[in-house]
């Protein structure tokens, strides 16, 4: 577990890291720009398939709120079609293609697959496969193949050509302000946003003013056909165990659990709510260890993102003390979103 003298020490190392290595910064621009603009000119093939297919991905490494727009997207669809989700499966144990059932759990599927196949159940399909194409094909040939398929993180993934693309960025960390690896979080260079259908502003202050809108649209310079949006996480004031649900302000002598990107904005509303809680902060992904869940289990309520507690759950020591705490991506414009997607889907 890493603790404050551990954080100061990595990230002053890899901020000078990233000062050395400035000089990379124009091979890897050229390298990625090439690949893309292979791809634009189609030396290197992409496959097109006669489903719809909307990708959800970003230009910057994690943290820009891909699984809570996934879940917008599910709740959006899935009373109308038979909708799948492709993930990667990120530090899964299992390998190839696989569609979740009861047996699976955040070490057979990935953390944010399990939570998908978690929250919705046998509404929807919840696949994994690092080969995208595979795991389309494998999708398309179930006896009731989805009506459409919804790509986890694959902006980059070029082998497979969505029919609509939505890219996250977000508002305290725009990509128009970044540069790419390793000086940067770019895993591209910034052009590869005109890919793009919508542009979304994720993790906004719920009050963001029109004006800051306008200011953020101008240093995203979208094209004539992309549309911005905003959004905001919206989190809930209850809650939730394996086997209850209580009200967070009920919670007492909490200890925050966290492996994600950035916890930074769950940290802010939980301390803006008024509740007194110590903050264990993992790396995004984190395995945790058995010397990780021994301290855990010391603790006497542990509050966790929805993710972290995919992992968690599997440790029954922890079960009785293990909460977390729901959120979702809320969409200001709302009806500008829904309707590129579902016109979208209608014309596919």
């Amino acid at each position: 577990m890493f603790n404050i003298k551990d954080k100061i020490i990595t990230f002053v190392v890899m901020k000078l890291l990233r000062k050395i290595l400035f000089p990379i910064v124009p091979i890897y621009y050229l390298v990625t720009w090439m690949r893309n603009r292979f791809y634009d000119l189609g030396f290197f093939k992409s496959k097109s398939y006669n489903l719809p297919i909307i990708c959800v991905g970003n230009l910057s490494t994690g943290g820009t709120g891909k699984s809570p727009m996934i879940e917008l997207l599910i709740a959006l669809l899935k009373n109308t079609y038979q909708v799948a989700t492709l993930s990667r499966g990120y530090k899964r144990e299992t390998d190839g293609f696989r569609l979740a059932d009861t047996t699976d759990n955040a070490k057979t599927l990935g953390d944010e697959p399990f939570q998908f196949y978690s929250k919705f159940h046998n509404e929807v399909y919840v696949a994994v496969d690092s080969n995208r194409q595979r795991g389309i094909e494998k999708l398309i040939g179930l006896p009731k193949k989805p009506d459409v398929i919804l790509l986890d993180d694959a902006f980059q993934h070029r082998k497979v050509r969505a029919g609509f693309y939505i890219l996250l960025t977000t508002y305290q960390d725009l990509y128009s302000d970044d540069w790419v690896l390793p000086t940067g979080n770019l895993r591209e260079p910034r052009q590869g946003a005109k890919r793009a259908q919508i542009i979304v502003v994720t993790k906004c202050p719920k009050d963001i003013s029109v004006s800051k809108k306008e200011q953020i649209r101008l240093k995203l310079k979208p094209n004539a056909n992309q549309k911005v949006v905003f959004s905001f996480i919206d989190y809930s004031d209850v809650v939730f165990s394996e086997n209850e649900s209580r009200n967070l302000l009920d919670l007492e002598n909490v200890t925050l659990v966290t492996g994600i990107a950035n916890a930074s904005p769950l940290v802010a509303h939980l301390k803006n709510s008024g509740l007194q809680f110590q903050h264990l902060n993992f790396p995004d992904h984190y395995a945790f260890k058995d010397e990780d869940i021994s301290i855990l289990e010391q603790q006497h309520v542990i509050l966790t993102t929805e993710k972290d507690f995919m992992r968690l759950k599997v440790h029954e020591s922890l079960c009785e003390k293990l909460f977390y705490i729901p959120i979702k991506a809320v969409i200001q414009e709302q009806d500008i979103f829904k309707n590129c997607i579902l016109d979208y889907i209608k014309i596919s």
